[in-house]
């Protein structure tokens, strides 16, 4: 499985991922200050899953009609690196079978899937 890790997400998270034996592209790493659509589209044209705490991914797939493989939107109330971590963890223990083409919501309590 391949991750796209978004630059607000932070490089803890693509280095975490990385140590669980998973392909990354960190944005913070390695394209600082890239803008949104152009994440989206390499996501969308390299086969990676996005992971993001930027709502605004939201909006380019439901509302403007963007293409992905997946999308993992970490909606946390706490936004420190260990829980992103821990939250990513869980969901990936969990339910790795189901995060392709999917639009998944992530709080600390909940996982809803959708599809875009």
């Amino acid at each position: 499985m391949r991750f796209l890790v978004d630059e607000c997400t932070g490089p803890a998270v693509a280095r975490w991922l990385r140590d669980q034996g998973y392909e990354v592209f960190s944005v913070y790493d390695e394209a600082r200050g890239i803008d949104d659509e152009a994440i989206i589209q390499k996501a969308f044209d390299e086969d990676w899953i996005l992971v993001t705490n930027d709502k605004d991914f939201g909006e380019k797939v439901y509302r403007e009609g963007l293409p992905h493989h997946g999308i993992i939107f970490l909606r946390l109330q706490n936004e420190r690196a260990a829980n992103k971590i821990a939250t990513l963890r869980r969901l990936l223990e969990n339910h790795t079978d189901r995060l392709t083409d999917q639009f998944v919501v992530v709080t600390e309590t909940r996982i809803r899937f959708g599809s875009s």
